[in-house]
């Protein structure tokens, strides 16, 4: 995955992508994967974990959906090595249950 300025995320499989150029995610803290396919996840995931450190967004929710619990594994074991992040956890049930992770990442400054 190529890194944007414009805050933008790319898929990694560029010739398979349905979309015409990349996608704009805003950042705002919660991120909603539903749309992304389940290889392009730790791409996705790690693109907007440096997003929002860079936007001094330290607590995020990342909504994988409950399902079956695939996407929630792809995201928590990915998390579990991302060296930006300090704790994560599934979400209260008001925020998404175990249909949601929130993420809090170390501070950079």
């Amino acid at each position: 995955m190529r890194r944007k300025t414009d805050k933008s995320v790319e898929s990694s499989s560029d010739t398979d992508s349905p979309f015409p150029g990349p996608i704009v995610i805003p950042i705002e803290g919660s991120l909603d994967l539903h749309p992304f396919a389940p290889a392009d996840i730790p791409n996705v995931v790690d693109e907007y974990i440096e997003q929002c450190s860079e936007a001094e967004i330290y607590e995020i929710r990342l909504i994988h959906g409950r399902g079956k619990g695939i996407q929630r594994r792809i995201v928590q074991s990915f998390l579990a090595q991302h060296p930006q992040v300090l704790f994560f956890k599934d979400a209260r049930p008001e925020a998404g249950g175990w249909g949601a992770t929130i993420v809090l990442l170390k501070r950079t400054s």
